[in-house]
């Protein structure tokens, strides 16, 4: 183009020297006239042969410069397209962070970019996309934000090339976040890729700090090296199987590693969601204590003294410390433990001590005045369970508070005198020595209730350590509850019977427990972080519940050499779409039932349909078996509000309102009011993808994490666990006697509760179960009083666990019922017996509820298989 240009200009400005003698300027100005053809006539060549190459100048430009532009056009589209370069100057004097992804989606953008930018003092970073792909549509369309587009910039690049690493200037950032693609049909190859990456940037980068994210547990020893680790199917199974124990787990670790305001819910009009999403604020903070107006006083004092005071006195809940010369963090270490001035402080709180805002104490308390009246026992909550953090450095200062079946808030006997609020013995400073015993790993906390035959016999069963063979490297230890000597592979198979027992389904084993099925597609190292936490020795032996692996296909050899010391763990070949393989596992007998997302389904067409089948099944499972605790995981969190799906559902459709106003006002937990989410019942693994963007900011959040989730286990740290609280516990009145109670007879610190409905029947709802039977007796005038009776009965418990469906009411039944009648007088009429019984069948069909054929479908089911169908 350059070329043709000069060549021309120098042309016109030669040839003309015998005519009018133009300049080059006037030369230029001619050729860009003739070349934009717009030919303006003032300069016009005169001698016949500046004409002539005019006239082969024009034709040649007519060629040339379309595709000479089209070129030009091409290379800065491409160069858009890759994004340029990131100065060196910018890095220099601007801080950066990297992002180096395999395929950028807009779900996973939004999430990093939410929590990344949530905090203050990371508001002047930029943030360098480095993705092999061509940039999304919507991806596109959100960095055309103002907000977005002056922070991120997108290079489309390899983080295995030098040149596209030098391009982002990776060598001057402050951090590399290496995230894996978990849509992906072959999650090893992800991991793969993953793990290339990091040695990439790595070697070209030794001092930038790296995030990684891993999926399979069996390739994290690869990349050890990294500054931060967040493996996907470790958390997963972990969060899972603590969901059974401990209800609600994870939604309590996807809020608290959330950055949110605590602003969601506060415009509802019900309570519960104020203060609940009021409470979703809490996070996690550190502090040193010398340098904290929480916690300076408590220097010399016991851990517990601590935490329950300051908890008293400005709200806070102590959960955590770090010695100066340790690196271990201790979850409630108990009383035994004496603060220094040194020791790092973990505690939750809506903010961190250094924005927070102290009063003066009398007017405090004037304030407080009206807050802590007590309004008597109807206002109290019955049905809630409190998940707390237990110790494990001293055994429990008053065996009492703790039954066969969790602890307990035993009433002080001098409390029981009328108009007097029972007194809570005072947490101590330091601990008594008298009342401590050394803490032993050997001990189990249930053996002080048993009988001297009860305990020679779980001796004889069970015994306590470090299970012998770990599926990959790198798991971390756990002291177990252990079978003394490994079961035969054959009687791991709970279906099949061997020469050691002749046991086909779970009702022959006669379990004392309920069981936990867990319907996965593969046993995959994974796995093995959801039989650990429920094996834990801090576990009671006679809380232990069966645990059955419904596999799609068989495991392997390595896999069953690891569960086979684990007591009542066995496995089955089988789908969750199946009825008769979820009656033979024993789902009547089950407490909960885990659905995990399978690695086939992960990845569709529609981003969003990849839950589809998975949500499907659930949904049947919901109908087949309405008592029965349900545990899902999710690839999408958008899909959650097609969980337990009800079209006419009202509050669904309530809570479907709140949800889109949330989003509208910016909230990043728009989904936290979901009912299956807040109940603990749905969890999507994206959600604690902000777990690996917050250690950015709190390098400590992953440690506390896997303590949390029993991942990790340090000698004098504590463990997470639940208790329920009953009517005989409704003494204790408010949250912070609970404080203090636990504090002071067991070192137990309290970290959150987990409030439900009654599940009891109201005073209203027989009489109205009553008015139903009396409504299908004078339709249905030829069914027998004693079914009628029955179904009445059927259809409460329908009505105690889900909401009842519109073929189950009585007016549309009668309905029903006269079109039948009318259907039937229609009908061809056939002679004496066979028309009456004829009628008799199509009436019986017609008059049947949905939730009577559903349980029809299984009883006939459980009686081909040979099944009692007493339990269900």
């Amino acid at each position: 183009l350059m070329h043709i240009s000069f060549s021309s200009i120098c042309g016109i400005q030669h040839l003309e020297r015998i005519g009018k003698k133009l300049n080059l300027f006037d030369s230029l100005y001619f050729c860009i006239v003739t070349f934009s053809t717009v030919g303006f006539g003032d300069v016009t060549p005169e001698t016949w042969s500046s004409k002539l190459f005019v006239v082969a100048m024009i034709c040649v430009a007519l060629v040339v410069l379309p595709i000479q532009f089209e070129q030009l056009a091409y290379l800065w589209m491409e160069r858009q397209k890759s994004g340029g370069n990131y100065s060196r100057h910018r890095a220099q004097t601007e801080k950066h962070v990297v992002l180096c992804v395999s395929s950028l989606k807009i779900d996973l953008l939004m999430d990093f970019l939410n929590e990344f930018y949530a905090h203050p003092r990371l508001q002047d970073y930029y943030v360098v996309i480095l993705c092999p792909t061509e940039m999304d549509v919507q991806v596109r369309r959100v960095l055309q934000i103002p907000m977005w587009s002056q922070r991120v910039i997108y290079l489309q690049g390899s983080a295995l090339k030098d040149q596209d690493l030098l391009r982002a200037k990776m060598d001057d950032a402050e951090a590399c976040f290496i995230l894996s693609s978990r849509c992906e049909v072959d999650r090893t190859s992800s991991d793969h890729q993953t793990i290339l990456r990091a040695w990439a940037v790595k070697d070209f980068a030794p001092n930038c700090p790296l995030y990684v994210q891993i999926l399979k547990p069996e390739n994290k020893f690869h990349i050890k090296f990294a500054d931060h680790v967040v493996c996907e199917e470790e958390f997963k199974y972990a969060m899972l199987a603590l969901n059974c124990i401990c209800p609600a787990t994870s939604t309590l670790i996807t809020l608290l590693v959330h950055t949110s305001r605590g602003q969601e819910g506060q415009q509802s009009p019900e309570q519960w969601q104020k203060m609940y999403g009021r409470c979703s604020g809490n996070e996690v903070y550190h502090i040193v204590l010398e340098e904290s107006t929480f916690f300076a006083e408590y220097e010399g004092k016991s851990f517990t003294y601590a935490s329950f005071h300051a908890h008293k006195k400005f709200g806070v809940c102590l959960i955590g410390v770090r010695r100066e010369d340790n690196k271990n963090i201790l979850l409630n270490p108990g009383p035994r433990y004496i603060m220094n001035a040194t020791d790092i402080c973990f505690y939750i709180n809506i903010t961190k001590e250094e924005n927070s805002a102290f009063k003066n104490q009398d007017q405090q308390r004037k304030s407080n005045v009206s807050r802590t009246f007590y309004h008597g026992p109807s206002r109290l909550p019955v049905h809630s369970i409190i998940a707390s953090m237990g110790t494990v450095a001293i055994d429990l200062q008053d065996t009492s508070c703790r039954s066969a079946s969790g602890p307990t808030l035993s009433l002080p006997s001098e409390g029981g005198k009328e108009m007097r609020r029972p007194s809570i013995a005072p947490v101590l400073e330091v601990a008594d020595t008298s009342s401590i015993q050394t803490c032993d790993l050997l001990s189990d906390q249930s053996e002080d209730e048993t009988t001297p035959d009860e305990e020679i016999s779980s001796n004889l069963e069970y015994a306590k350590g470090y299970p012998p063979y770990s599926p990959y490297i790198g798991s971390s230890p756990t002291f177990c509850h252990l079978l003394h000597e490994k079961v035969p592979f054959c009687c791991l198979r709970l279906d099949k019977s061997c020469q050691h027992n002749y046991y086909e389904d779970a009702k022959a084993y006669g379990f004392k427990n309920k069981l936990i099925i867990v319907a996965a597609e593969t046993a995959g190292n994974g796995l093995y972080n959801f039989i650990v936490p429920l094996r834990a020795y801090y576990r009671p032996k006679k809380e232990l519940n069966p645990i059955v692996l419904l596999l799609d296909n068989p495991p392997d050899m390595h896999f069953l050499d690891a569960i086979c010391w684990f007591p009542m763990v066995y496995y089955m070949v089988g789908s969750i779409d199946n009825l008769d393989d979820l009656l033979r596992c024993g789902v009547t007998f089950a407490a909960n039932m885990v659905v995990v997302d399978k690695e086939s389904t992960m990845s569709a067409e529609e981003d969003y349909m990849a839950d589809a089948k998975t949500i499907v099944n659930v949904q049947t499972l919901f109908r087949l078996f309405s008592s029965l605790s349900i545990i899902t995981e999710l690839t999408h969190p958008a899909n959650m509000r097609f969980m337990q799906f009800r079209a006419k559902d009202c509050y669904s459709l309530a809570l479907s309102k709140l949800e889109k106003k949330e989003r509208e006002r910016g909230s990043n937990l728009a989904f936290m009011f979901r009912l299956p989410f807040a109940a603990g019942r749905v969890f999507s693994i994206s959600m604690l993808d902000t777990l690996l963007y917050q250690s950015f900011v709190k390098d400590y959040m992953i440690s506390i994490t896997r303590l949390l989730l029993g991942l990790d286990t340090i000698p004098g740290s504590g463990f997470l666990c639940s208790m329920k609280i009953t009517e005989d516990d409704l003494w204790i009145r408010t949250y912070a006697r609970l404080y203090q109670k636990l504090c002071s007879s067991t070192g137990d610190v309290p970290i959150g509760i987990y409030r439900t409905e009654s599940q009891k029947l109201a005073a209203s709802e027989p009489r109205e179960i009553a008015s139903q039977s009396q409504i299908s007796i004078s339709v249905e005038e030829w069914e027998d009083t004693k079914d009628t009776k029955e179904q009445g009965h059927h259809r409460s418990n329908h009505r105690n666990s889900t909401s009842s469906d519109q073929s189950d009411h009585p007016l549309l039944r009668r309905k029903s019922m006269q079109w039948a009648r009318r259907l039937s007088r229609k009908g061809p009429k056939h002679s004496g017996k066979t028309a009456e019984k004829i009628t008799q069948q199509r009436l019986n069909l017609y008059r049947r509820s949905e939730r009577q054929e559903l349980a029809e479908l299984v009883k006939n089911r459980m009686k081909h298989l040979g099944l009692s169908t007493v339990g269900y």
